[in-house]
């Protein structure tokens, strides 16, 4: 093709030969073609999407806006317009890129609009507001290319349904709009790029680039308890992890959680202080110029170790960093893959990655991980179904921008996977909230948003502030109540949740952004602290940090638990050993219960090894079915691995079990009437209210604090509960709760599973070391005590030792 001599060419200056994959991708893209790049982390995919439309500019030369690149991340927008004008002006092409993201300034955004670029770096809430423009049509018209980076971050999220509903917006105007998806780790290639190109189109796969050459090793203990419990491991092998960091080696340090990297940014600096200059903390709650510094500073090499969360995991370009940590297992495979690509992020390199285990089980998950990585299977991502606050929002989009049309909105809709079995009834009540407030807040006129235009034929917002207030309100991220925390003089740090800071008293010391902080005074959402030498062990936890384990990886768990690991049987054996001779060792085919007496309680423990959504999700249901044949008081705890019913002395639970408990017909009804569903649900309504528009988060400088949005959605959530049970957002938190929050599907699909299964009934004498972990969590929560959770375990652990 003679479109791509100069970018044949580009490559040749630079002493280097295309990938045939980026051949291949170039060629399709000049041809017409959608489709989908799967190609490992930093093997070049970004050029093999962008030079096919560069070939085009340069060939077909004309003014606007004619591509547009979405990133998941700003910061990733930053270093890949870099990395783009690299070529660009080493080889005088006459084509401009610039990014446009929320960090970009109000007078560079007008200047984007008057002068557009050829290629427009940006996210998807950026294009949405980009949408809500008065003159969208005009601005977005000429739109021949979208490229989707990181793909499979955004396809399961509500972004990526916002993402389809942009996509479908743009292909009303040119039906011809080819997109483009990327992505290095995804299970289900045929879905994700069939979501990306709209069900009208069929796309084609490129896949390439060798896979990469990966190194992971395991940072092994000495000698393994025969008790674990969650988290015990992993300070136990601080000193080890310190031994072999190299200052000369940089490396990324994940953890995953923000309270983990906190808690081991000081234990590293405690060891080796003289690393203070060139070691950094990274995670979201920092302060945007304070975690771009750190990226800066690890691109030039001055900084060697960063101790970081998924912060880091996507794909800003660190070419020195040369080694990952992983602390605790990364639940996914597909996140184990990403965190190791990290490093020799570059084509041919060399992927390292020592492992640490908090767990002793979490050595076995290593090996499920390698099992799972040799077999190809990688976990998939899936669109959501119908999420109607997106859809709310996207109308809201669409009226602030051109108008609002139903007729032309009903048929964009079908060309998606989300919204493709919407019904006329649902897009009419979504039409009559927005324009009446629905059955139930008719009576209020700042939720009668919008108003039909009969010239036109389109809905339009009732008034500009409406507008503004959209625009201000665009995307689909809600944080959690969050509190500022600055300086005395007002130099900002970074945020903390509103439920941490609410507990710190004027003179309290914690631990946040790797140093010691003194409170001084909490105004106006923001605790103004100032530096201290103090001790302290109280460092910010943030909700939702922990990550269930995925069901490709529990699957591979199960299968790797009885074969062999030569490199790491003489580590376990003793862990093993307890286990088979204090109860069993379960097979794949098997399933296992132990029942253990206690002076305080009846105990009985599952193995599914499901994942803990699962697990919590079966604890309420068979606590339910337990119930029904004989009442009492249960409590549980739940893992990765099983969960614990625990009912008062003298429970037969044994007695009472039956084949029905594994039944899952009305699965969902009877989930509902054992949780306190209802709780769970206003939870999540909050943030549903959040990105239908329901709920306002505030002007700029004027935020309005999480428990005022929390008191507004509760009220909503209380009238639409009583007046209108029908509404679909309350049905829509009530779907979120037993779908995401307790996985129903894979639940279901867990109990046919374990119904299949043969039991293993075992009555423990003493905790098995499988059942050990539960009981630690069931301490751990509610029990009032002076006595530290450590004490308290080695105190258990002497007991259940002499038993034996």
């Amino acid at each position: 093709m003679k479109e791509l001599k100069p970018i044949k060419k580009f490559f040749e200056n630079r002493g280097w030969e295309p990938f045939p994959f980026q051949e291949k991708a170039w060629k399709a893209f000049l041809k017409g073609e959608s489709g989908l790049l799967h190609v490992p982390t930093g093997s070049g995919k970004t050029y093999a999407a962008i030079m096919g439309p560069f070939a085009k500019f340069i060939a077909k030369p004309k003014k606007g806006l004619k591509a547009l690149y979405l990133t998941p991340l700003r910061a990733l927008a930053r270093d890949l317009e870099i990395a783009m004008r690299e070529p660009i002006e080493q080889e005088g092409w006459p084509i401009k890129i610039e990014a446009r993201t929320g960090d970009t300034p109000t007078s560079v955004k007008k200047k984007q609009l008057q002068n557009p670029a050829d290629m427009l770096l940006t996210t998807p809430e950026s294009l949405a507001v980009l949408i809500s423009q008065s003159d969208a049509e005009n601005i977005l018209k000429n739109i021949e290319v979208v490229i989707l980076d990181e793909w499979h971050e955004l396809l399961a999220s509500k972004r990526g349904s916002l993402c389809e509903l942009s996509l479908s917006y743009l292909r009303s105007l040119n039906p011809e709009l080819q997109v483009w998806a990327l992505s290095a780790s995804i299970g289900n290639l045929d879905e994700a790029a069939k979501v990306a190109v709209g069900r009208a189109n069929t796309p084609v796969i490129i896949s390439g680039g060798s896979d990469r050459n990966l190194e992971i090793e395991c940072l092994l203990p000495d000698k393994v308890d025969r008790f674990p419990w969650a988290g015990h491991l992993g300070m136990a092998l601080k000193e080890k992890l310190a031994e072999i960091l190299d200052p000369q080696i940089s490396t990324l340090i994940f953890t995953n959680t923000r309270s983990q990297a906190e808690r081991w940014y000081e234990s590293l600096l405690q060891m080796r202080p003289e690393m203070e200059n060139e070691m950094a903390l990274h995670h979201s709650s920092l302060e945007r110029t304070e975690r771009e510094a750190v990226e800066e500073a690890v691109k030039n090499g001055s900084i060697k170790w960063v101790v970081c969360t998924s912060s880091l995991d996507l794909g800003v370009d660190f070419q020195p960093v040369e080694r990952v940590i992983q602390i605790g297992s990364p639940k996914m495979v597909a996140r184990m893959m990403q965190r190791a690509g990290r490093s020799a992020h570059r084509p041919g390199g060399r992927s390292h990655l020592i492992f640490l285990p908090t767990n002793s089980w979490e050595i076995f998950e290593l090996e499920a991980v390698k099992k799972a990585l040799k077999e190809k299977h990688v976990e998939a991502r899936r669109p959501l179904h119908k999420p109607i606050d997106v859809l709310l929002q996207h109308m809201m989009t669409l009226a602030c921008g051109p108008g609002l049309r139903m007729d032309e909105l009903e048929l964009s809709l079908r060309d998606t996977f989300s919204f493709a079995d919407i019904t006329q009834e649902q897009l009419s009540w979504c039409r009559r909230f927005l324009t009446e407030g629905g059955e139930t807040l008719k009576a209020y006129p700042q939720f009668r948003k919008l108003v039909y235009d009969e010239e036109d034929g389109r809905y339009h917002p009732a008034h500009s502030r409406i507008a503004t207030q959209h625009r201000m309100s665009i995307g689909t991220i809600v944080s959690r109540e969050s509190v500022q925390v600055s300086y005395t003089n007002r130099t900002r740090i970074g945020s903390v949740e509103e439920s941490f800071i609410s507990k710190i008293k004027k003179g309290d010391v914690f631990q946040f952004a790797g140093r010691k902080l003194e409170m001084v005074m909490l105004r106006d959402m923001t605790a103004y602290v100032k530096s201290s030498k103090a001790p302290t062990n109280v460092v910010p936890s943030w909700d939702g940090g922990r990550f269930p384990i995925s069901e490709t990886l529990s699957e591979a768990l199960r299968l790797s638990l009885n074969e062999k690991h030569p490199s790491i049987d003489r580590v376990l054996s003793p862990l093993l050993k307890a286990q088979k001779e204090l109860s069993f060792l379960p097979e794949p085919q098997d399933l296992l219960i132990e029942t253990l007496s206690s002076k305080q309680a009846e105990h009985f423990y599952v193995y599914p090894f499901a994942g803990r959504s699962v697990h919590e999700g079966i604890a309420q249901l068979w606590g339910l079915r337990f119930g029904k044949k004989e009442a009492a008081t249960f409590s549980f705890a739940v893992n990765d691995y099983g969960l614990e019913i625990r009912a008062h002395s003298g429970y037969d639970f044994k007695a009472l079990f039956s084949d029905d408990f594994f039944n899952a017909e009305g699965l969902e009804e009877e989930i509902g009437e054992s949780l306190q569903i209802g709780q769970l649900t206003q939870r999540q309504f909050r943030s549903i209210a959040q990105i239908a528009g329901l709920v306002f988060t505030g002007y700029p400088g004027q935020p309005k604090t999480g428990r005022q949005m929390q008191v507004s959605a509760s009220l909503l959530y209380e009238v639409f509960k009583k007046h209108e049970p029908n509404n679909l957002l309350i049905k829509q938190s009530y779907w979120e709760v037993l779908h995401d929050s307790l996985e129903s599907d894979r639940l279901t699909k867990t109990l046919n599973r374990m119904k299949s299964a043969h039991q293993r009934w075992v009555v423990l004498e003493s905790p098995s070391p499988l059942a050990f972990p539960l009981l630690v969590e069931s301490i751990a929560i509610g029990q009032l005590s002076n006595e530290s959770l450590e004490a308290k375990i080695a105190r258990l652990k002497k007991t259940w030792e002499k038993s034996k």
